[in-house]
Formats: C-alpha cells, sequence, structure tokens
C-alpha cells in the first residue's frame, strides 16, 4: 500500500461527497426495514477500485453515513458508516494487493465488497435494528444495489486508472 499522502486526502474528500450525492440522488424507501434503495455503492466501488483501501473506507463511511443523516435516516447512519466504510475497505484492499492488476481481482474486489454490504445490512436491521424477518426483505434491494456498484463502479474506475488520477 502506498504512503497516504495529498492525493489520497484529497480523493477521500472528493469520493465521500460524490457517495454522498450519488446517495441521495434516487432514493426508493423501503417500508418493511424502513431503509431505502440508492445507487451511492457505485460511486463506494469507484473510490476503493480507484483510489485503495483507505479512500475507499473513508469514501465509503464517511460519504454514506452523511447521507443517510442528510437523508432523514440517521438511526441508520452509524450502521452504515461501519458497513459502507468495510465495503470500501475491503475492496481496497483485494484490488491493491500484489502489482498484477486482473479482471478477475477487480471482480472479486466489487463480489466481496458488495456481499459484506448485502450481509451487514441484514444484520444490523435483524439483530441490531430488531426488524427480525422483515430484514429479509431488503435482501433483494441490497442485491440489486450491489449489481449497480459493479456495473457502473467497474468501467468508470477502470477509465479513471487509465488516466494519471488512479492509485489504486
Amino acid at each position: 500500500m502506498k504512503s497516504f499522502g495529498t492525493k489520497q486526502i484529497a480523493a477521500s474528500g472528493i469520493m465521500a461527497a460524490l457517495v454522498c450525492v450519488t446517495t441521495l440522488f434516487i432514493v426508493f424507501p423501503i417500508p418493511a426495514t424502513q431503509g431505502y434503495f440508492n445507487v451511492g455503492d457505485a460511486m463506494v466501488m469507484v473510490a476503493a477500485l480507484t483510489f485503495g483501501p483507505l479512500v475507499g473506507a473513508f469514501a465509503g463511511g464517511v460519504g454514506a453515513g452523511l447521507a443517510d443523516v442528510l437523508g432523514g435516516y440517521s438511526y441508520f447512519a452509524p450502521y452504515t458508516f461501519f458497513i459502507k466504510g468495510i465495503e470500501g475497505l475491503l475492496a481496497g484492499l483485494i484490488v491493491a494487493r500484489g502489482r498484477r492488476q486482473s479482471s478477475l481481482k477487480i471482480v472479486l474486489a466489487w463480489l466481496v465488497g458488495g456481499f459484506e454490504m448485502v450481509t451487514g445490512y441484514l444484520v444490523a436491521e435483524y439483530f441490531f435494528l430488531g426488524y427480525g424477518a422483515f430484514a429479509f426483505v431488503e435482501i433483494p434491494f441490497n442485491f440489486v444495489q450491489m449489481s449497480v456498484a459493479g456495473l457502473v463502479g467497474i468501467p468508470i474506475s477502470l477509465a479513471l486508472r487509465r488516466t494519471r488520477i488512479g492509485a489504486a
């Protein structure tokens, strides 16, 4: 992992803002869990796959947590902070390992990060928020979010990595 310098600090702030904005851009409420569907995971993946684990973790946790607060879902914010932060961290760690960048590694990073997000929300809603069986209602929505993250986030990240912008 490269040192965390000015470029990574700037990328962290910019990517957190982009995660927040894209999360709030499309909000589809899910009444059973009082959560919502959004497309912010695409930017979490862009941050993690382009700039690595620390930027991915910061952008995912802070950006998505802030979106929860600004969007009226502040009771979800602490869970979102950790779930989306870990999503960005895991995806960034996988893609940053070793020198060789392959399509398989990028897809694996997306899958691991995405499955962590789906599992994280299921656990938070079931055990911590007490939604019981209703927590399972959100699983299909979270898989769609995960799919959008891959379909949008991977190509954007690959395009950015071909420029001098990408650091991972």
